[in-house]
């Protein structure tokens, strides 16, 4: 069976239809031993196009814009596509052959129409046409016009092209009238069967590789008109951009021309005030002298008029001087300002280099420079990143830096003698050459062919700061934990600090780096094992990075180590630069040459230790000649300096005293001592500190002998106490392991 095709869109149709449906269709070859007649052009032909094409229907929905659509689109669309000349056939007219499902070919006899029946159909067949058109509800793009009517109803419905559907064309079968179907074909072949079927099967492939085209050029279409949307939108962005650019400039231009009005209407105004003033003056030196004459020729008058011949003779000289006075004075008869006023020439050179500004490429706006982010930075060097709208044309940008000193005024000058600048085309810049840990402060601005944009808001960077120094003579440590301490080595402060530590084994390799990192203060109390040596170094940290690493500070945890505290040691005593001797002179030194401190001993020559504050086992030992006369012990760090220790009960202590018979062993605690009696003086004694059980004991290390152990439980942390109660020398020796005997007690 035949296929009708109909074209649902409202596209106007291609090029190629008007010359592939143009030409007179030929009868197969098996009709012309049958008839001559020419066979007309196939029945849905002239159902196919027959008016107007109206713009197609995305047009009207997918450009929302106030831009008028193209001059092509007024002529391309609204043309109305006339019908071809084939649509009015020959009046020899034959019917369409037709195939059926049957595979029986019928061919119509023909018809010879008189003249008068052939204008009689033509006639009627335009009054049908203006009676559809006429009847129907809308204008549609295309309009079925059928011929056979009133024989036969078809079955396909003309559909409009429109973007919301996916069918651009559709096939629907050809149903033949009634009469048709029982016409008998007077010629049938297989051989024409076959020939029909493959002319039909042609046919189908190329009405197929048509839609697809259609199809494509129609996707074509739509991203076209999408793309043209996007260009409209982007128009209107750039007017709008370009409109508010130049009415900014045009502002600027009329705001500098008021300005200079103002100025000039007020230097016109002050000058009209100096003349008028200068006037005024004018005019009462003139008011005055009349006043004046008109005094002097009254008087004249009435000096005629006397009488009184004495009196006149009286008054006559003095008038007649006054007249002679007035007489040598000469008026001033010429205007002291005059009346022309000034017209200086107008400066416009800076209106006018606004308005020749005014050009397609605007000035850029100004930076906005980026905070700081961490790790950006190094001991000399900065990097600094800034930010630009997107729309500004830049050929390159110029960053300037000062550094940030207390001492300096705050000014809003961006020039000065400290001010440093770089050019650069990127947005980022690493800036070298610069001191450690110091503030910086930045601003940036763009330049392009128009201009230099204003300067962005000021940042400060801050650079990476020097590396710590460990105050190794501050430093404790004990088998169990360190306490380490160090100088910030930088002028400005910090924001923290890290602690790094290393195990180093017996064979000099190190371990692995564990960090204690955002430490607040200069000094951190670590936790270690015991028996082991550690490398610990500081690193200061900001927000530009950390430091580089302090110098190594080596911690055994076989002992404890401690250092003799200057600061409380009595001003008689020497400390030497280890801090773990001291030295009692024979000089007495007088009272006025002393110098006395809340934290320093007054009465008793003695000296505290720095112990580190943890709870555990401690030891340490402390050698002496066996003439020197000392007290050693353990004492809270709040004892009083005024007292001796052992007096009070805030220390223990084990005193040693030289009489004329005997050396003299005590272990004083609040002024009390037992009575215990040590036959070998002892020159090296350990003291053992134990925290948990709250002893404290001292030992002969020579002869591994336990002297004495005070029991206390000791509230707060202690601190070793060392005094000289005659002049000699005292060492401490720390960082020993304690003996085995030690923990025997």
């Amino acid at each position: 069976m035949f296929y009708l095709i109909t074209l649902s869109t409202t596209v106007p149709p291609p090029q190629y239809l008007h010359h592939s449906i143009s030409t007179t269709v030929s009868p197969p070859q098996y009709l012309h031993h049958s008839t001559s007649t020419t066979v007309p052009p196939p029945q849905y032909l002239h159902h196919s196009i027959s008016t107007t094409v109206p713009p197609p229907q995305y047009l009207h929905h997918s450009i929302s814009t106030t831009v008028s659509p193209p001059q092509y689109l007024h002529h391309s669309i609204s043309t109305t596509v006339p019908p071809p000349q084939y649509l009015h056939p020959p009046p020899p007219i034959m019917d369409l052959y037709e195939v059926f499902t049957g595979s029986r070919l019928d061919v119509i006899t023909e018809e010879v129409l008189s003249g008068d029946e052939e204008r009689g159909e033509e006639h009627q067949e335009e009054v049908k046409e203006e009676e559809v058109n006429r009847d129907l509800p809308t204008k549609e793009a295309f309009v079925v016009v059928s011929e056979r009517t009133e024989t036969r109803e078809l079955s396909s419905t003309f559909q409009r092209f429109s973007t919301d559907t996916n069918d651009s064309l559709r096939f629907e079968a050809y149903v033949p009238s009634s009469d048709e179907e029982g016409t008998p074909s007077p010629d049938s072949s297989v051989d024409g069967h076959d020939d029909v079927f493959e002319e039909h099967k042609e046919s189908e492939d190329k009405v197929n590789n048509i839609r697809t085209k259609l199809e494509e050029k129609v996707v074509e279409m739509e991203n076209f008109a999408g793309h043209l949307e996007e260009i409209f939108l982007t128009v209107e962005e750039n007017f709008g951009r370009q409109e508010q650019h130049l009415e900014q400039h045009c502002n600027d231009v009329l705001q500098t021309l008021s300005h200079r009005y103002d100025e000039r209407a007020a230097a016109l105004g002050e000058e009209k005030k100096r003349k008028l003033e200068a006037l005024y003056t004018q005019l009462l030196g003139c008011g005055r002298t009349l006043d004046a004459s008109k005094d002097l020729i009254e008087t004249a008058q009435e000096l005629y008029r006397t009488e009184d011949k004495r009196l006149f003779l009286q008054a006559v000289m003095p008038t007649m001087k006054r007249i002679e006075e007035f007489a040598k004075e000469k008026p001033d008869l010429t205007l002291v300002t005059p009346l022309e006023f000034g017209t200086p020439l107008a400066d416009l050179s800076d209106v006018k280099t606004m308005m020749d500004s005014i050009n397609i490429v605007p000035a850029p706006s100004a930076p906005v420079i980026n905070p700081q982010v961490s790790n950006s930075a190094t001991r000399t060097s900065l990097r600094v990143c800034w930010s630009l709208f997107s729309d500004d044309s830049v050929e390159y940008y110029e960053l300037y830096y000062r550094p940030v000193l207390e001492d300096t005024p705050a000014v809003d000058s961006t020039k000065g003698p400290d001010v440093s600048n770089v050019k650069v085309k990127e947005t980022h810049c690493s800036v070298g050459e610069l001191l450690p840990n110091v503030q910086y402060e930045f601003w940036v601005t763009a330049t392009n062919t128009t201009g230099i944009s204003p300067a962005s808001e000021k940042a400060v960077y801050v650079t990476v700061p020097s590396p710590p120094v460990i105050r190794q003579r501050e430093c404790s440590s004990c088998p169990e934990a360190a306490l380490i301490r160090w100088e910030s080595g930088n002028t400005n402060p910090v924001d923290s600090y890290t602690v790094e530590l290393i195990e180093t084994g017996t064979d000099g390799q190190s371990g692995v780096t564990e960090s204690i990192v955002a430490v607040p203060t200069c000094e951190s109390l670590i936790q270690l094992e015991s028996g082991r040596q550690y490398l610990i170094y500081v690193r200061a940290v900001n927000i530009g990075g950390p430091s580089d690493r302090s110098q190594a500070f080596t911690v055994s945890t076989t002992g404890t180590i401690f250092h003799l505290l200057q600061d409380t040691a009595h001003p008689c005593l020497s400390i030497s630069e280890d801090g773990f001797s001291m030295f009692y002179g024979d000089e007495e030194l007088p009272l006025s040459a002393m110098t006395f401190d809340d934290n320093t001993f007054a009465r008793c020559v003695a000296v505290l230790g720095d112990l580190i504050p943890v709870r555990g086992r401690h030891y340490w030992e402390v050698e002496l000649d066996e003439d020197t006369e000392y007290r050693i012990g353990v004492a809270y760090e709040d004892t009083q300096r005024n007292s001796y220790l052992g007096g009070t009960n805030t220390s223990w202590c084990m005193r040693h005293v030289l009489t004329p018979s005997r050396h003299k062993y005590e272990f004083l605690h609040s002024g009390w001592s037992p009575d215990i009696r040590i036959t070998v003086n002892p020159v090296r004694i350990g003291l053992s500190l134990n925290y948990e059980r709250g002893i404290l004991s001292f030992f002969n290390v020579e002869l591994e002998q336990h002297l004495y152990t005070f029991y206390c439980s000791f509230q707060r942390y202690v601190h070793p106490c060392f005094a000289l109660d005659n002049p000699g020398a005292l060492n401490v020796l720390t960082g020993v392991e304690a003996p085995g005997y030690v923990h025997l007690v």
